[in-house]
């Protein structure tokens, strides 16, 4: 098939332009920016522009390599002095949480839509994690106090590596007495490696002699990318390691770290922009109203049972006020990150793949503007964090 380079290069400069520029728009009228990238990809896909795409193991890889540039985008700009007091927390909502938020969902799906009991705890899984590059993008547009944010950003830069085991997990073999172990045993060895490589990356680099001080940022983010690859050639948790390495990176004494977290913000803003311009770009409008029902009924279980009653019974070990779990519980935004996964249900050849992912992805849209949009609606990001402040 022949291509043709100046209107490839062409199309996607001007996708950049207006995915850069609905940034801007979005900010003024109130509407996260994420969305509006997946209306650019509507409206370059089949019933827009005509470009047919439907290839579901080419967006599943894309997806995942945009996931691993996110992860590791956060994981260096992840500030330890910030998350340290919220560690625990964080690791047992990424964890245990995300154990119960499955178990919650999966039984009020299969009791609610007539799922079965495989295929509804799969549903569970897709939406159990809350999403890095939403989280990642609305925290940085508010104001919530550093203890509470910082537990939100760790959770959602841990918890996308354990909903992604669940998946693989339910989507091929399905649940046994040994899922624990292995999902345990994954990510547990993804997490060694994962700081392995990163603190061995931050010594080399401060030992390095680089010709040209740009290669510093293109060396930096290479090691996140190796701490993916090793963990996950050795069938461990790459995710995990990836961001685990970022965090690391980010917090150590690099040669020219602010142009190496520079050059990661980029990046991150470039998978964030590629990842949802292509999942708009996939997915077909003709079935969205079919799947709006299914993904009214799976948010209202996500958002009023299943994640309240995760925060709920992990906060009880970590004394969380009520007040806290209540803003975690509605802060924990769903992005692009379910449909990835909903896309690796589909590929693994998981009952009711397509519909999976045509009701995902309304329901990421629909959260995306019940959560997060009204971040967007003041300078200040005052409303989106309208909840947090019964604390007060």
């Amino acid at each position: 098939m022949s291509v043709n380079l100046p209107v490839l290069l062409g199309m996607t400069a001007l996708t950049l332009l207006m995915a850069a520029l609905a940034v801007r728009m979005s900010t003024r009228v109130g509407m996260p920016s994420l969305v509006a990238y997946l209306g650019i990809g509507l409206l370059l896909g089949e019933s827009g522009l005509g470009i047919d795409f439907d290839d579901a193991n080419l967006t599943q890889v894309l997806g995942l390599t945009a996931l691993v540039v996110i992860l590791a985008e956060g994981g260096l700009s992840t500030r330890w002095s910030t998350v340290r007091p919220g560690v625990g927390l964080a690791t047992a909502l990424a964890t245990v949480g995300v154990a119960l938020s499955i178990a919650v969902a999966g039984a009020a799906l299969h009791w609610i839509l007539g799922l079965e009991w495989q295929t509804a705890l799969l549903w569970g899984a897709v939406v159990s994690s809350t999403d890095a590059a939403a989280v990642f993008s609305v925290l940085r547009g508010v104001k919530v106090r550093s203890r509470l944010a910082g537990t939100l950003e760790l959770e959602s830069g841990l918890n996308d590596a354990p909903a992604y085991i669940a998946v693989v997990l339910l989507a091929t073999e399905g649940i046994s007495w040994t899922t624990p172990l292995v999902a345990a045993y994954q990510l547990v060895g993804g997490a060694i490696l994962g700081v392995t490589v990163g603190t061995l990356g931050a010594a080399g680099l401060r030992r390095a002699a680089l010709p040209a001080a740009g290669l510093y940022p293109i060396a930096t983010f290479a090691v996140c990318l190796l701490a993916f690859a090793v963990p996950q050639a050795l069938n461990l948790s790459g995710l995990l390691g990836a961001y685990l390495a970022g965090v690391v990176l980010g917090n150590s004494r690099l040669p020219h770290r602010m142009a190496s977290l520079s050059f990661a913000e980029g990046l991150g803003w470039l998978a964030q922009i590629g990842l949802f311009v292509l999942l708009g770009l996939y997915v077909s409008p003709s079935r969205l109203l079919a799947a709006l029902l299914p993904a009214i009924v799976l948010g209202a279980v996500l958002l009023l049972l299943a994640r309240p009653v995760s925060v709920a019974l992990t906060g009880l070990a970590f004394r969380a006020p009520l007040r806290d779990q209540v803003f975690l519980s509605w802060a924990g935004l769903r992005g692009a990150v379910p449909i990835v996964l909903a896309l690796v249900a589909l590929s693994a050849g998981a009952p009711q793949g397509q519909r999976l992912v045509d009701v995902v992805f309304v329901l990421v849209v629909l959260l995306t503007l019940l959560q997060g949009g009204p971040s967007r609606c003041s300078p200040d990001g005052s409303g989106w964090p309208a909840i947090y402040r019964l604390r007060n």
